[in-house]
């Protein structure tokens, strides 16, 4: 089957709604000449550290309070970024330091939806920066109304040591060996006009917030918490799914229900899975909304369950009140197996092309050995027959799955290979194909594969096709790739782009 490549851009522009709240100031950031309606927004992150920002045989973490268990490493590296000129690689840190990342500023690039870019947005760092090697962070979402798109960041300076596993300020574990007062995590909302706004939160203590989308009124947030021993319970509380008003003070996390493994009959006993750590099956990093409603990954660590989630009713968000008692359920169809089992699916971003067709995005398991084997990293095509979900086939031509790609000035020993894809977004075209664009991951070895310079890519797909023998015959291309020193983060239509209402049925 050829997919008709001549596909119509069904988006309109609308105008932007200005949230009045005084809380935090909207900045201007002139003279960016804004974004403009059915455009794509990139998120970036460029490393600016030098050999200084890390010096060989200093303490990691830089600094462990005494009720922790504090490591005794020490730095193998310097700061330097991996170059053929430098034997010093900072990413190495990450092998003696478990916690180690290093703070960077934010670029927003537009680009047009074939990848010829237009201009880029600096957020400025002294209002939110990013954890250079923190792969889960920075996913862009396009607000309920398209007025604004948000993502999570750190209140912090630049070239700061493992902020990314931190406490916040409200929340303190004492036993996270990260130590230090805590940083916020802040939620950004970028205008059309290129103003942002910041509100403060105390969720995701020491740990990372990954995605956030404006809808209702209310900010809702996916990410995870805890680096240490204990689980207080306002620790555990920060973690999955958030919710926040913009503009509001940085109180209490307010967390949207909260999954337990415990919930599910453990099919070898016939008795319930006996529950994990508090509040680590709630390590969720990617977020949608469809028709009212709020769905959510979870694809990474030991625990809990790697799949697909809805979040409360359906056509109904969860308000504040009832935060505390919504359900998170997984879809019907999805894997319910333990995600320390073997071969766990991987899901990272996801997008509904319609009531009955789902796209995610699955990272790979982040291992060299099976990037090039897997059967499903790359872009699985989710269909709902009934009311269960089917996997109908996964999408990985032109993704080059393990295959090592060259980057300028970059060692060519940790060139990096694609592994799968992280945070997508897409559009159903007027000749019934849908359009998705995703961010890549990668695996080499560096000493943080979160580092690697990645890609961003495209591929076209007929919605309604269910045979995998008549996938399309256009395959991923690539529309921009990361250079030197930069890791790509997230994708979403620029503000001010109207997606169609699209319903269930």
């Amino acid at each position: 089957m050829t997919v008709n490549r001549r596909i119509k851009n069904a988006y309109l522009p609308v105008l932007v709604y200005a949230w009045a709240i005084a809380a935090t100031p909207v900045v201007a950031q002139a003279p960016f000449p804004g974004f403009l309606p059915g455009n794509l927004v990139v998120s970036r992150s460029v490393y600016t550290g030098t050999a200084s920002t890390v010096t060989v045989g200093q303490k990691l973490p830089p600094t462990c309070p005494a009720a922790a268990s504090c490591p005794t490493a020490t730095a193998t590296d310097n700061g330097s970024y991996p170059s053929t000129t430098s034997s010093n690689n900072v990413w190495n840190n990450d092998k003696v330091d478990g916690s180690f990342g290093v703070t960077s500023p934010i670029f927003l690039d537009q680009i047009t939806t074939a990848g010829t870019r237009i201009n880029s947005l600096a957020v400025p760092a002294s209002m939110l920066v990013t954890s250079f090697p923190s792969k889960s962070e920075l996913a862009l979402n396009l607000s309920q109304d398209g007025g604004v798109i948000t993502f999570i960041g750190y209140i912090a300076p630049v070239n700061a040591i493992d902020v990314s596993n931190s406490n916040t300020p409200l929340v303190v574990d004492p036993t996270n060996p990260v130590g230090g007062t805590g940083y916020y995590r802040g939620v950004a909302q970028v205008y059309a006009s290129g103003a942002i706004q910041i509100t403060n939160t105390n969720a995701y203590s020491g740990n990372n917030g990954r995605a956030a989308i404006l809808a209702n009124g209310y900010f809702y947030l996916v990410g995870n918490a805890g680096n240490g021993s204990a689980t207080p319970a306002d620790l555990v509380a920060s973690a999955g799914v958030q919710m926040a008003e913009p503009g509001a003070p940085a109180g209490p996390p307010v967390e949207v229900g909260n999954f337990s493994i415990s919930s599910l009959i453990d099919p070898s006993t016939g008795n319930p899975y006996v529950a994990d750590k508090p509040g680590k099956d709630n390590n969720f990093r990617g977020l949608t909304l469809f028709d009212d409603t709020l769905y959510i990954t979870k694809g990474s660590g030991s625990n809990g369950i790697n799949t697909v989630y809805q979040v409360g009713r359906t056509h109904q968000l969860p308000t504040m009140s009832e935060a505390a008692s919504a359900t998170i359920t997984i879809l019907n169809g999805f894997p319910t197996a333990l995600a320390r089992a073997a071969g766990p699916m991987n899901p990272f971003g996801i997008w509904f092309a319609n009531s009955h067709t789902l796209y995610v995005a699955d990272e790979g398991d982040g291992t060299t050995a099976n990037a090039a084997t897997s059967q499903i990293a790359g872009l699985q095509k989710w269909v709902l027959i009934g009311d269960t979900w089917y996997l109908a086939y996964v999408l990985q031509t032109g993704l080059n799955l393990g295959q090592q790609y060259s980057i300028l000035n970059y060692p060519t020993a940790l060139n990096p290979a694609t592994d799968g894809l992280r945070n997508i977004t897409g559009r159903v075209n007027d000749d019934g194909t849908a359009t998705i664009w995703a961010v890549t991951s990668s695996v080499s070895s560096n000493g943080d594969t979160g580092a690697d310079p990645n890609k961003l890519v495209t591929v076209t797909d007929v919605v309604d096709n269910l045979d995998p023998a008549v996938t399309p015959l256009e395959p991923f291309t690539t529309i921009m790739t990361a250079g030197y020193g930069e890791v790509l983060r997230g994708v979403s239509f620029t503000p001010g782009t109207q997606t169609p209402r699209r319903h269930r049925f």
